[in-house]
């Protein structure tokens, strides 16, 4: 039986991540809940709702993925396949099937939940996120001939697979890292549409300028970096 783990960063999702929690699939091994400095009830609400909770106090969705990482390598039983998935229920959890079904089936190593227009609900993303995804995908197409069309946080990837991937960054650039590592090592990638929803909370990303910016900077920074590597 193909063993799943999913890992969620989380900051101050109190509202959302039982939900969450809830709503993923019951064949999955784990769920691994990293609280990401947290002040509200999210590690509470976490542990409520049967879900492995971590800590890690240096602030960035990378140093969330990273630490759940750690932790499942110090674990005797490794998966075959990890999840990752936002805590502030966007996405829908129960859709964490159709991701992992190409892994499953057809032994693709990387498949992402793309949020497509006719599947989103409206203001679910906000202009800087649909023509960020715009931008950097369209450039990964120009420079690597990638067909990715979005940055989608809920994605499945081979542990085994993720681990050659040595993933580095601590921020917002996690995502689009480990898509353009994906290519530089010739993984066989695909994207499954998924439904999008208007997130609980406000997002610490797309509901700043200084987050959108910032988020912006790193990932048009790893998109260049890359180009310019041999």
């Amino acid at each position: 039986m193909t063993k799943i783990k999913v890992i969620i960063p989380a900051y101050n999702e109190a509202g959302s991540i039982a939900h969450v929690i809830n709503d993923i699939p019951k064949n999955v091994d784990e769920v691994i809940v990293v609280s990401n400095n947290s002040t509200d009830d999210t590690e509470k609400n976490a542990k409520n709702a049967g879900a492995t909770v971590l800590t890690e106090t240096n602030k960035g969705y990378g140093y969330a993925c990273l630490k759940g990482l750690n932790y499942i390598a110090q674990q005797k039983n490794k998966p075959d396949i990890i999840v990752f998935l936002d805590g502030d229920y966007s996405d829908y959890p129960e859709e964490l099937t159709k991701i992992v079904a190409p892994i499953i089936q057809n032994n693709i190593d990387f498949v992402i939940g793309a949020r497509v227009k006719e599947l989103r609900e409206k203001g679910s993303m906000t202009f800087p996120q649909i023509f960020g995804n715009w931008l950097a995908t369209s450039l990964m197409q120009l420079f690597f001939g990638a067909k990715f069309t979005d940055l989608g946080p809920f994605r499945a990837i081979k542990y085994e697979k993720l681990l050659a991937l040595n993933m580095e960054d601590k921020t917002y650039g996690w995502t689009v890292e480990m898509q353009l590592k994906a290519i530089k090592q010739k993984l066989t990638y695909m994207e499954v549409p998924v439904n999008y929803r208007n997130r609980i909370g406000v997002s610490k990303v797309s509901g700043t300028i200084k987050g959108a910016i910032f988020a912006g900077v790193k990932i048009l920074g790893w998109i260049f970096k890359y180009s310019i590597k041999k």
